[in-house]
């Protein structure tokens, strides 16, 4: 039996307690009104998995096979859970402690059903605040009813906080010729996904772009004069340029005014006491408009004396303010001018991420919060690898330096490609790390990303396709960590092709494409052949899978055919441009349909753009 996260304290005995049909969910006195949602969830689970409902009731009541309780003497998010001959009984700190508990029964629900072992566990975080950072801005605005799927997900994983990073996506008033053309979330969107968080003990906590990364904002004409680059919005769009500019002119009083409107909109919609600011990467800062006051005051307490407003302005409307820390950790000291309120989110993406930033940090004496990543930008399939080692650093650190919590974050750099589900698995590796630090590392960190302890990191994965995916033969999960592992030629590479001309693929690279091809090609075997070991309700998932897979193939042949292009096909292998253009024509038809399914129109648009431009440009080489 898997449970995840791995409870502190966790002792089995011999014997089943067997939840009888016609017992009961009892509900102690003390607890209030959210514990009936809590008998809820639980008897969502006894219908799938043992086959019937029980009665709930409160108070006492002699048919009691499960009994949920309450003890403020045990910290705030703990819980213990008793299994015995006399029933099952979870007491909480509070009620997000009972609920911890309750999705740790679940859990062991989904995989015995009505025969629970006997057990005693004794639970709670070692790290206080555990989150989610995603991406709805770069590609992809999920549906609201997915929003709420993966907050249920998170919840089942005892995450407690979710942010969704907005540069445009907001159906801000007065910003019609920003979000003109796209699919916006909306306030109606916002208040009732809040309360939906709220429920599932989870803070929605608010987050804007509010100095770097305002690409579209300030290529309107109403906003371009805020630019630090002057003219650059009649640059054609671009994905890499996205992501290296469109910064805030400081200098510029309006900018400020700008931003607090913004503020002064979103805030109001969130029951969060925290708001994310962001302000990172800002590149071009001192390059432009701002050059004259760089020369006067300098780069470094320029950018700080912006942050330093907008977190004072927060602070004022009683509120803790977030932003990341890519620049401050450049002159770290500087953290101590910021309001003491105000955290820094500390991020670092690297398999072999070091502790230097979060040291530095913790040696200024900020407040920080330690932010490992999901690894799905530019991806079809994440780096599931690569994640692993990354969070499981970044938590090491968290513990260590004493970070205040831990975000784990899902970007979507070039328009957030892959499948949301894609990021489920990095999400639960930094659930699982964030609550309980005696799963984290045992012994050294790994000099080389192929030295980790690969008994620990299959071991998890086992442990994921079957509570995730509820995969009988525990082996979904290494199947797509595998994935990522092949492509010479990747969907960043055809980005770049397009937008500048700039080719990746070499020659010795196009032998490598076709064993990486083969290789992809048996790996689709292989989840085809997962399938019928995967619960029902689960077996949707895998067609997106298989989808990415055949999309990494489609760039392995897009590179060769560049490739054979530039060099007049020297290597003597033969290609049909034709039948190539449409195979990826009709990849995407698919591929539009998935998006669909779980997202909203969104920026879908110019990723079938780039697709359809290799289209065009193979018939033409054909």
């Amino acid at each position: 039996m898997y449970l995840l996260p791995k409870p502190q304290k966790y002792t089995l005995f011999d014997g089943v307690y067997i939840i009888g049909y016609n017992r009961s969910i009892v509900i102690d006195a003390l607890c209030s009104t959210e514990a009936f949602a809590y008998a809820e969830e639980l008897n969502k689970d006894l219908q799938q998995y043992a086959g019937y409902t029980l009665a709930v009731t409160k108070g006492k009541s002699r048919k009691a096979a499960i009994t949920l309780a309450q003890d403020n003497q045990l910290h705030r998010e703990a819980y213990t859970l008793e299994a015995g001959e006399e029933g099952i009984v979870i007491t909480g700190g509070s009620m997000a402690g009972l609920f911890y508990g309750v999705q740790t029964l679940r859990q062991i629900i989904q995989q015995k059903g009505a025969c629970i072992p006997y057990m005693h566990i004794e639970d709670f975080p070692s790290i206080l605040a555990r989150g989610l950072y995603y991406d709805v801005t770069r590609g992809r605005v999920p549906t609201l009813v997915y929003l709420k799927k993966l907050v249920d997900k998170m919840a089942f994983y005892k995450l407690n906080q979710l942010q969704l990073y907005i540069e445009h996506s907001f159906l801000f008033e007065d910003f019609s010729e920003v979000w003109r053309d796209d699919t916006p979330l909306t306030a109606t969107d916002i208040l009732e996904l809040d309360a939906y968080c709220r429920n599932k003990n989870i803070d929605l906590v608010p987050s804007i772009a509010s100095f770097g990364h305002l690409y579209k904002v300030l290529r309107t004409k109403s906003f371009c004069h805020l630019c630090e680059l002057p003219n650059t919005q009649e640059e054609p769009f671009g994905f890499i340029d996205r992501m290296e500019h469109h910064t805030l002119d400081v200098s510029n009083p309006e900018s400020l005014q700008f931003v607090t409107k913004l503020i002064d909109e979103y805030l109001p919609l969130f029951t969060s006491e925290y708001f994310n600011i962001c302000a990172d990467e800002t590149f071009d800062l001192g390059k432009g408009r701002s050059k004259t006051l760089a020369e006067q005051k300098g780069v470094e307490q320029m950018y700080l004396d912006f942050v330093k407003q907008l977190c004072q302005y927060l602070v004022d409307k009683g509120k803790k303010p977030m932003f990341w820390g890519d620049i401050i950790c450049g002159f770290p000291q500087a953290a101590k001018e910021l309001p003491k309120e105000t955290i820094c989110l500390n991020w670092g993406y690297a398999w072999n991420q070091t502790d230097a930033s979060v040291r530095k940090l913790a040696e200024a004496g900020a407040v920080q919060y330690c932010c490992p990543a999901v690894c799905g930008w530019d991806q079809f399939v994440n780096r599931i690898g690569d994640s692993y080692e990354n969070i499981r650093r970044m938590c090491t650190y968290a513990l260590q330096y004493d970070a205040a919590g831990v975000l784990i974050t899902d970007w979507g750099d070039c328009g957030h490609i892959n499948h949301p589900d894609f990021g489920i698995v990095g999400m639960i590796y930094g659930a699982a790390f964030s609550w309980n630090h005696t799963d984290i590392y045992k012994g050294k960190l790994a000099a080389d990303r192929a030295d980790h302890t690969h008994s620990q990191f299959e071991e998890m994965n086992r442990q994921i396709s079957r509570l995730a995916f509820h995969d009988k033969s525990e082996s979904l999960v290494s199947a797509i960590a595998e994935i990522a592992e092949y492509g010479v030629f990747q969907w960043r590479d055809a980005v770049c092709f397009m937008e500048r001309g700039e080719i990746t693929i070499a020659e010795e690279d196009i032998a490598q494409a076709q064993q990486e091809i083969n290789a992809l090609e048996k790996i689709k075997v292989r989840l085809y052949h997962t399938v019928p070991q995967i619960g029902v309700e689960n077996r949707m998932l895998i067609e997106p899978y298989i989808m990415a897979v055949d999309g990494i193939i489609l760039m392995q042949k897009i590179g060769i055919a560049l490739w054979m292009q530039k060099h007049h096909n020297t290597s003597g292998q033969d290609i049909n441009y034709d039948e190539l253009a449409a195979q990826l024509e009709e990849w995407m038809y698919i591929y539009k349909k998935e998006w669909r399914k779980v997202s909203r129109e969104s920026e879908l648009y110019r990723i079938q753009n780039v697709v359809f431009w290799y289209a065009d440009y193979l018939r033409k080489c054909g």
